[in-house]
């Protein structure tokens, strides 16, 4: 008898049919677009928040008094010696504060982070919330200290019965850097934390076993380490300096006029508009040219 062979039935496959594809142009563009549509809001409130007042500034640099658009603004300021004194006053302040906050800085932060003390860890809490004070009330402090009647000078004059105390600096531009660094130094001594905290110990103890004293310990290891975040630090540090004017104000030193203060004079005391923008822009320009510098440092840095 001969058998039937039977034979599967085959059920026939049908190709998907390929969707729309993309090109990676397209999807780039459209994210661009995307990201471009969610900045759009900030970035109008932005110009209309600070750009616009400030191409203001710069408008009514160019308007002198007399009418119309010129340089004549910027040359009265640029030939005045008021200005350059201003000018010059306000560089080597802020370089001596700068200079200041640095050494003390670093030496604060090797105590912190290096010597072991009871409230190490609360002193450094206490730095992060000593950044949030507003200048003047540092000022201030200075001044119930060590001003003219403040608690330094009647002690003094209570115990000789002289008719004024021996520290009179804080009305001469020494009490200004001495109020800057004070507030200031802060700024240099988080990121010099936050350096010491990713140092490699073991080559410090490395260093110690083969006969290192401290003070090569920390010229031949430490300091290499530390010198991003210096640098970071200080280059924050100079650009504060650069436009501060409350200490300034409140140390009340006698002949000391820096750019942020000859700014105030000129517009509040003087009405002399066009003269305060151009000093207001000179100012500005400094201060994005180093902060510029700043970010630069502080990309290298890791910050």
């Amino acid at each position: 008898m001969a058998s039937a062979t039977e034979h599967p039935t085959e059920t026939p496959v049908t190709p998907e049919m390929p969707g729309p594809t993309r090109r990676p142009g397209t999807t780039r563009t459209v994210r661009a677009s995307r990201a471009w549509l969610w900045a759009l809001p900030p970035v109008a409130l932005l110009s209309l928040v600070f750009l616009y007042p400030l191409a203001l500034v710069v408008q009514q640099s160019f308007q002198p008094d007399s009418g119309g658009t010129s340089l004549e603004p910027y040359a009265d300021v640029f030939a005045s010696a008021a200005f350059r004194e201003a000018l010059w006053t306000t560089v080597w302040l802020a370089l001596a504060s700068t200079a200041g906050c640095l050494v003390l800085g670093f030496v604060l932060a090797l105590v912190i982070a290096f010597v072991p003390f009871p409230g190490a860890r609360a002193v450094s809490k206490f730095i992060d919330v000593f950044l949030s004070f507003p200048s003047f009330l540092i000022t201030l402090a200075l001044l119930f200290v060590y001003g003219s009647v403040g608690m330094a000078n009647g002690l003094w004059t209570d115990l000789t019965g002289a008719a004024e105390g021996p520290f009179q600096f804080l009305t001469t531009p020494w009490g200004v850097v001495l109020a800057e660094i004070t507030f200031f130094t802060p700024f240099v001594v988080r990121p010099l934390l936050a350096a010491f905290s990713h140092l490699d110990t073991a080559q410090l103890e490395a260093a110690s076993s083969l006969g290192a004293r401290a003070p090569r310990i920390i010229g031949r290891v430490i300091l290499p380490e530390a010198l991003p975040a210096l640098a970071a630090g200080g280059s924050l540090v100079l650009v504060l300096c650069l436009n501060e004017f409350g200490i300034v104000l409140f140390t009340g030193a006698k002949g000391v006029t820096t750019l942020p203060t000859l700014v105030y004079a000129k517009a509040i005391l003087e009405s002399d508009y066009p003269g305060a923008c151009v000093v207001a822009v000179v100012n500005v320009l400094i201060s994005v040219g180093l902060y510029a510098l700043y970010r630069v440092v502080s990309r290298r840095a890791g910050a």
